[in-house]
């Protein structure tokens, strides 16, 4: 693990996270700035937006910047650019994601497409813009935020499963591209983690055995600490056994039969 020092002074002066009021792109900002980089934190929720950031300020002592900004349109990018103009970002974390809960064909077709604005054209449009100018400079990091859920098909959440795995590959190719222009990339996949989003879904993790519920800080602690040693990581021991055995020992159709039980047990009596 790198120190506080050496994070922030490869990472800093500021970081940029999505997703930020809640969850873990709170535990995000909250750690960051506890390593000595300051935080532009970005949510659609301006109000609890704004009581995180107060928080991350009072516990840091680091600058602390907020945006109000939707990801699912197509100008958003333009309001952050806005905004941190004459910052120099140097740490992008990418977590903001809409993963709502449902068999395909029962949900609607704006919904899908509202999952593919915020979790795959947001990600690239942020990669794009802030990588390119890490790149220039010869430093920084990105975060992609992927999902166990990206190692195969998995149902309850196909769409946004989907959508994960572009990101885990995006990260994973621009880890072996950007790493010769000194900038580090991580496609980080956590598991089931005890967040608002999780709550919300009403899942009975208790009913599948082998779902272990994680808490937002080691999660965030492992990304943090991988990031600059490895192109992609899965959050939690447990996590990392369960998707050797399903990616590695088992046939593709077993493993996808394998997410389908836990997820059935989980949401099936929804």
């Amino acid at each position: 693990m790198a120190t506080s020092g050496t994070f922030s002074s490869r990472y800093g002066p500021w970081a940029l996270v999505t997703g930020a009021a809640r969850g873990l792109g709170a535990e995000y900002s909250r750690q960051i700035a506890s390593r000595g980089i300051n935080v532009v934190m970005v949510d659609l929720l301006t109000d609890e937006l704004e009581r995180t950031a107060e928080e991350v300020r009072k516990t840091s002592g680091r600058e602390v910047a907020t945006i109000t900004a939707d990801l699912s349109q197509a100008d958003f990018i333009g309001s952050i650019l806005k905004r941190v103009e004459g910052l120099e970002i140097g740490l992008l974390v990418s977590n903001a994601a809409y993963g709502p809960v449902g068999m395909f064909v029962e949900r609607g077709l704006e919904e899908k497409l509202r999952v593919l604005a915020i979790n795959v054209r947001a990600p690239l449009m942020l990669a794009h813009e802030f990588a390119t100018r890490m790149a220039a400079r010869g430093r920084g990091g990105v975060i992609l935020m992927s999902s166990a859920s990206a190692m195969q098909g998995t149902p309850w959440v196909a769409n946004y499963a989907a959508t994960k795995a572009y990101n885990l590959i995006l990260a994973e190719g621009l880890w072996a591209e950007l790493r010769k222009k000194g900038v580090d990339v991580l496609g980080f996949m956590p598991g089931t983690t005890r967040t608002p989003g999780y709550l919300e879904s009403r899942a009975q993790a208790g009913n599948a055995k082998l779902v272990k519920v994680m808490e937002p800080g080691p999660t965030v602690t492992e990304a943090l600490n991988a990031l600059g040693k490895r192109p992609s990581h899965i959050a939690g021991r447990g996590n990392r056994v369960t998707f050797f055995i399903s990616g590695k020992l088992m046939p593709r159709r077993a493993a996808i039969g394998l997410a389908a039980n836990m997820l059935d047990k989980m949401y099936g009596g929804k």
